[in-house]
């Protein structure tokens, strides 16, 4: 039987929830540096990619397992494969970083997909970033805008 209390209680742990108070927590030892997304050739493209190398200084394996971008409607992991002639392009699902490891993001391999551009690229230009970690943390990164040549 749950008495008056009880359901009191359950009322508030779940309101605490479903008003995000439990947000995930930062992780400052994941980093992204020298990141970058490739301007694209024309405004009216709203997909690019995004480049850059993950450093995990955390003292433990860090799974990276999405992302996303105030910037973009969608941002995934992928990565490019060449199989025979033909160069594929899949889904990561997650990205395993063990301690004191690092990735390099870049073209023609693993590399952030930033799908459906709020508003047209400029060359500079900022974006934010945040990797979405198993367990809930998430890391804050930033990728400048620049052409593919520099």
């Amino acid at each position: 039987m749950i008495t008056k209390p009880c359901v009191g209680v359950l009322f508030a742990l779940c309101a605490f929830a479903a008003s995000g108070a439990a947000a995930a927590a930062p992780v400052a030892c994941l980093q992204l540096k020298d990141g970058w997304a490739r301007l694209p050739p024309g405004a009216a493209m709203a997909m690019t990619a995004g480049y850059g190398t993950i450093h995990n200084r955390c003292g433990s394996a860090v799974t990276i397992i999405g992302a996303r971008s105030a910037a973009f409607s969608e941002v995934s992991l992928h990565e490019t494969t060449l199989q025979g002639d033909v160069s594929r392009m899949q889904h990561l699902h997650h990205l395993v970083l063990p301690a004191g490891a690092m990735v390099e993001l870049k073209p023609g391999g693993k590399h952030l997909m930033l799908m459906q551009a709020k508003a047209s690229l400029k060359d500079g230009q900022a974006l934010p970033l945040v990797l979405q970690l198993e367990g809930g943390g998430e890391a804050a990164a930033t990728l400048q805008v620049r052409a593919a040549g520099r």
